[in-house]
């Protein structure tokens, strides 16, 4: 098959490790091409606007802008291009916010190269897909939302985020804060992201400030 009748894709993700396994997989596929391999947000997008590619498989977490954010934006550019996450991020709301984006499948990376393949598949032909444990996941937490009717808070924070706020604003570091949600420091990086863009703050200093003012922590006096 001539290159230009094969499923030209995107890598996006900041370890060329990861990079480096993901084309060895699909460059197996005769159906598929890896046309490029960006290592932030900000290179995946310069490069789909150069080769506009069939599709973007994006990780969540990567330097300058996370993949959530340039899915969103790639696809204002792009909107004829498909969308497939691929991250160790297993949490409901970036699947949530990946789809939000615009992004026609989550996978995590702890999958089989079977499953890696037969999702570019499904998603490039018009389909979404989810791997089983996003979709569990997804199941899990829809229940328990609708046990507890106050899971989001006024400022928008999710439970989760909210906890991430009341660590860093209790001065744990991130290694700590991913220690103790036994999540990856990667995850909590990214979740601090998200606080800050949802609160409009930039800085420790301010995150502490508005969990004080809010009643997150208490301050010794």
């Amino acid at each position: 098959m001539e290159d230009d009748r094969k499923l030209r894709i995107l890598i996006a993700d900041d370890h060329k490790i990861v990079r480096e396994g993901l084309r060895m997989i699909l460059q197996q596929e005769q159906d598929m091409v890896v046309v490029a391999e960006a290592n932030t947000g900000v290179e995946a997008l310069s490069l789909a606007e150069k080769l506009v590619p069939d599709l973007a498989l994006m990780d969540v977490s990567m330097p300058e802008m996370n993949g959530i954010e340039t899915t969103q934006r790639l696809l204002e550019m792009l909107p004829q291009t498909y969308v497939l996450i691929l991250s160790m991020c297993a949490e409901e709301e970036f699947v949530v916010e990946a789809l939000s984006a615009g992004a026609k499948g989550y996978l995590l990376k702890d999958c089989a190269a079977t499953d890696l393949v037969v999702a570019i598949r499904n998603v490039a032909t018009g389909g979404i897909y989810l791997s089983q444990k996003v979709t569990a996941l997804i199941v899990k937490e829809y229940i328990q939302r609708n046990a507890e009717p106050s899971a989001q808070s006024a400022s928008g924070l999710s439970p989760r985020e909210t906890e991430v706020l009341q660590m860093i604003a209790n001065g744990k570091n991130t290694k700590e804060i991913a220690y103790n949600l036994n999540v990856s420091v990667k995850t909590v990086e990214t979740y601090r992201q998200h606080i800050m863009k949802k609160l409009n703050l930039y800085s420790i200093a301010e995150l502490v400030k508005y969990a004080i003012r809010e009643g997150l922590i208490s301050v010794d006096t």
